[in-house]
């Protein structure tokens, strides 16, 4: 469904603060995917996915997306194939305006505007149905307003905003690492639950071991700008912590070094 080739990203290119972030990667993305990403800080996560989202535009290489080559395609002629939620929960919604009114945004996605005045009854039922899809006390409350919601509550409704017209891709860049433990589980289930029944294509970044090897059919670990491991199916099911630790070493020639995820065992 997306193939990416040779992709690479370098910032500052022939300066003294030269970085490489993508380095030659090569990926296929098969429909109904739901991939993991794990890596240490400045291991090029993020930065894959601000360049298939177009945030970033690649330096080499191509992204092939249903066999139509979207690399140099600007960042919003793609967000009709892309759902996105980022890490910080302010950053999907608008804080000054009630929920139904950021679902309505969400699903005039891909849509051609008219002036037809106000929401249809039927959509405001649809709308409900979204919200009772949550479980966290908001099953009445279309006309709050999402700037009086608490992280974890913003967070669900960015996803559900993400997911509302089902995206050729969704990308999800540790858009639980900013919340508790407890609410994190909650938002974590719920993408499990939305990406199965609705049949979403996922990459999602995150910073702990565990939810990726527990969440998903695909698990991809980088380092350096590279993917250096790629597990799949059964071997993935099979996978602990202690296995993930044991692969990088053998793939990269040291252990892992990163605080952020050795304590997210």
């Amino acid at each position: 469904m997306l193939k990416i080739k040779n992709l690479t990203k370098i910032f500052n290119e022939g300066t003294i603060n030269e970085k490489v972030a993508i380095k030659n990667v090569c990926l296929d993305i098969n429909d109904g995917d739901f991939i993991t990403v794990i890596g240490g800080n400045g291991a090029g996560k993020s930065t894959l996915l601000n360049l298939i989202s177009g945030v970033f535009e690649s330096d080499i290489g191509s992204i092939i997306l249903d066999d139509k080559n979207i690399t140099y395609l600007p960042e919003y002629k793609r967000a009709v194939y892309f759902g996105r939620v980022f890490q910080d929960p302010m950053m999907g919604t608008c804080s000054n305006m009630s929920i139904e009114e950021n679902f309505a945004i969400a699903d005039m996605r891909g849509k051609t505007r008219t002036l037809r005045w106000g929401m249809p009854k039927t959509r405001r039922e649809y709308f409900l149905e979204k919200l009772k899809r949550i479980g966290l006390g908001l099953e009445n409350s279309l006309d709050m307003k999402v700037g009086t919601l608490s992280g974890g509550q913003r967070q669900a409704i960015t996803l559900l905003m993400a997911a509302m017209r089902k995206p050729k891709l969704l990308l999800l860049d540790e858009h639980t690492a900013a919340l508790d433990p407890k609410t994190a589980k909650l938002v974590l289930n719920l993408t499990e639950e939305i990406t199965s029944t609705d049949k979403i294509t996922t990459l999602m970044i995150t910073h702990n071991m565990n939810d990726a090897i527990k969440y998903g059919n695909r698990l991809l670990m980088m380092n350096e700008g590279e993917i250096i491991l790629d597990v799949s199916g059964d071997d993935k099911k099979k996978l602990k912590v202690s296995d993930l630790l044991e692969m990088f070493e053998k793939a990269v020639g040291s252990k892992l070094e990163n605080d952020r995820i050795l304590l997210s065992e």
